[in-house]
């Protein structure tokens, strides 16, 4: 008898465990929308807002300033597991999202009040690559991810992207990972960048390098004068 009260106690904790798990996630499940476009239409994408306020957004290694915005950005794993890109405790793109692809992964957040203007992947024509992102207004924040390969960038995208502050898009090669924040338009521009190579001795991956990642926070009030009121 004593071993079967044992055995109740038992299964009661574990029910209780179960149900403690699903109330956790569910509470960590919280949305809300932004506006963000695709090629042809504005569209809403579910970005997850609800976090712990003694947590770090995007778990950061160092809690940003108050009127920071904390951001992280993962590159791709090999040609399996997407990137993800979080901003001020968002995931605003992720493979769990199902809103990443080959190519670059690309969000534009307004600088002055960290909205998501934009959020796309880009792996079509060179063209429409340059359009969207000749389209960036000064004082914008970009956050970009690669994903398999982004070697497909022609002389006049890298420019761009060094224009910004970049000083790896020019020797990205095939399948290197690579990920870069910017605050664009400012004379001395903000950014972060690392870049992973393609190195057959020395791929985490085969065929593929290690994951690239950065994170920081960029301040809400730099840059404001670049950004209009409309």
């Amino acid at each position: 008898m004593k071993f079967k009260g044992v055995l109740n106690i038992v299964a009661g904790m574990v029910v209780l465990l179960i149900i403690w798990g699903i109330a956790s996630f569910n509470a960590g499940d919280r949305s809300a929308e932004v506006f963000v476009y695709d090629d042809d239409y504005q569209k809403k994408l579910n970005v997850d807002e609800g976090f712990d306020s003694s947590k770090v957004k995007c778990s950061v290694s160092e809690r940003c300033q108050p009127g920071h915005f904390a951001f992280r950005i993962r590159s791709g794993a090999a040609n399996t597991v997407g990137p993800k890109i979080c901003f001020d405790g968002k995931t605003i793109m992720s493979e769990a999202r199902n809103n990443v692809g080959g190519g670059l992964d690309i969000v534009v957040v307004n600088g002055k009040t960290g909205v998501v203007e934009n959020a796309r992947i880009l792996n079509g024509s060179p063209q429409e690559t340059l359009s969207f992102l000749k389209d960036i207004k000064p004082g914008m924040i970009v956050l970009v991810a690669s994903y398999d390969n982004a070697n497909g960038m022609t002389d006049e995208i890298r420019n761009l992207f060094s224009g910004m502050g970049s000083s790896k898009a020019k020797s990205l090669k095939f399948r290197d990972n690579w990920v870069f924040a910017v605050r664009t338009g400012l004379e001395n521009t903000l950014h972060f960048e690392k870049i992973n190579v393609n190195d057959e001795k020395n791929n985490l991956y085969e065929g593929w390098p290690e994951t690239a990642e950065v994170e920081g926070c960029f301040s809400s009030i730099v840059g404001q004068a670049n950004l209009s009121d409309v």
